[in-house]
């Protein structure tokens, strides 16, 4: 039988290396690739694929977002085979709900067991729908109930180190590139975006005072009043780094410490 399937992934090297290792399966007629959320609903309703490879963490609207949008607007649900780098949270709820998912990089013996499983679904009609929305609302109560990953990986002098979360200090975003202060070891972190960074770290803990940090809010230790009723955090690290805090932020700032309301400046 011909299994049609649809790839969606944001980063092409991925997209690219699914389709590559797709081919060598004769089954497998892949129809369709899309880079975004957005485009992977507009796929599956276009083409009604029997089988999507859906990557997990995408801008905007993510995999899980994809089936929610599915669910909602009552179209066919395609069996689904999430990609995702490790998550001990997603891979969890996977293995409770039956369904499929495979690690980056990606392994073609790995990937030959979840078509295995898919056309056993599509030989038998085993529908995908219930335990898809189920996994939907299951990770929506995890990601409220849970605790954050405790580690973080940080690549310091060509070693790589896992961090407490609770011991990172700030993290700072310049050229694509994202630097990170902790407590004992700084070097750089291979999130992409300091948004991704945030969404693994616990909200109540770790705040953007500017578009281009992050810090965590335990390792503030002075708060100081700036220029043009601005202000910039002095953080309790070795440098006594000081970051500023956008004018978007400042009303936020000041929910955080409970500061009352600012003194108009004189001339």
């Amino acid at each position: 039988m011909s299994i049609n399937t649809i790839i969606v992934d944001d980063e092409k090297p991925a997209r690219d290396e699914l389709a590559f290792l797709l081919k060598g399966f004769p089954e497998i007629n892949v129809i369709g690739q899309g880079k975004n959320g957005v485009e992977a609903v507009s796929l599956i309703k276009e083409h009604t694929p029997d089988l999507v490879f859906l990557d997990v963490k995408m801008p905007g609207l993510d995999g899980f977002g994809v089936l929610k949008k599915i669910v909602e607007r009552k179209m066919k649900m395609p069996h689904v085979v999430f990609a995702t780098a490790f998550d001990q949270y997603a891979v969890q709820a996977f293995d409770v709900n039956a369904v499929d998912y495979v690690l980056k990089p990606f392994d073609k013996a790995r990937i030959a067991k979840a078509i295995a499983r898919a056309r056993k679904m599509l030989e038998t009609q085993t529908s995908a729908t219930e335990r898809l929305e189920q996994l939907v609302s299951q990770l929506g109560a995890a990601k409220q109930n849970s605790s954050p990953p405790v580690k973080v990986l940080i690549k310091s002098q060509q070693r790589l180190l896992l961090v407490s979360a609770e011991d990172l200090i700030w993290a700072s975003i310049d050229g694509g590139m994202i630097s990170v202060m902790g407590r004992e070891v700084e070097g750089t972190s291979n999130y992409r975006t300091l948004e991704e960074l945030a969404e693994a770290l616990d909200s109540e803990s770790f705040w953007k005072p500017h578009r281009s940090f992050l810090v965590n809010i335990h390792y503030i230790k002075e708060v100081v009043p700036w220029f043009n009723a601005t202000y910039m955090l002095k953080m309790d690290d070795k440098k006594q780094t000081q970051i500023p805090v956008g004018r978007s932020q400042v009303k936020r700032m000041r929910e955080l410490f409970k500061l009352g309301p600012t003194k108009p400046e004189r001339g």
